[in-house]
């Protein structure tokens, strides 16, 4: 008998119905994330990073229950690919992934706070360098999905969250493309070969394929 190359076990629990299907928006988010009318754009990104910042800590709450030192010695976020912490000298060091998430939060929080990036002051101009540090916010925000869905899914399974989580980062996804914040590069690493594949990029094409993202 004929065997397929890949077993129904090896493949993650988030890339299978009901759960890759489970949300709470039906249709696209197109209608979400369009920048309303007479408000500034880096305003506008401003006030969604720190809505998807506050919402990811959320779960954050309940799921650093299961991220331990043990369970997670590093900040996997795919098969044989780990994400790497970069030290203020320029070195990357390899920290256990709760360690990390409270670096990633603990940072955008004083990024989020600092009136010099993120000013929230009626008549305080952007600085020309918002492009840069939001893109920045969003990229360890992104690291964070990637483990969530790579190394604690089942707890959201048994916390019956995955419809939640999955609108949570559908929407991050779209907003992230809609304003120049990610690329399909932050997906996929190197070669984009099997074994070095960040974790979500599977869930973002089957989601395209299911007209969930644009």
């Amino acid at each position: 008998m004929e065997t397929s190359s890949k077993s129904t076990l090896d493949v993650p629990l988030y890339l299978c119905n009901p759960f890759l299907s489970a949300r709470l928006v039906t249709g696209s988010f197109k209608a979400i994330i369009q920048l309303p009318k007479y408000t500034d754009i880096s305003e506008w990104v401003a006030m969604n990073l720190f809505d998807f910042y506050t919402n990811l800590d959320l779960f954050l709450g309940f799921l650093l229950e299961f991220c331990t030192h043990e369970s997670c010695p590093t900040m996997a976020a795919g098969t044989n690919f780990i994400y790497p912490w970069i030290e203020k000298n320029g070195r990357s060091a390899s920290i256990p992934a709760p360690t990390h998430i409270d670096y990633i939060m603990t940072w955008i929080s004083s990024q989020l706070d600092d009136q010099t990036v993120f000013p929230t002051r009626v008549g305080v101009e952007f600085p020309k360098t918002f492009p840069a540090s939001a893109k920045n916010v969003y990229r360890q925000l992104f690291h964070v999905f990637a483990h969530i869905y790579h190394s604690h899914f089942t707890i959201l399974l048994h916390a019956r969250s995955e419809g939640h989580f999955n609108s949570l980062f559908a929407h991050f996804l779209a907003f992230g493309a809609q304003f120049d914040l990610w690329d399909q590069t932050d997906l996929c690493v190197g070669s984009g070969s099997a074994d070095t594949k960040v974790s979500v990029a599977e869930i973002a094409e089957k989601w395209k394929e299911m007209g969930y993202l644009a």
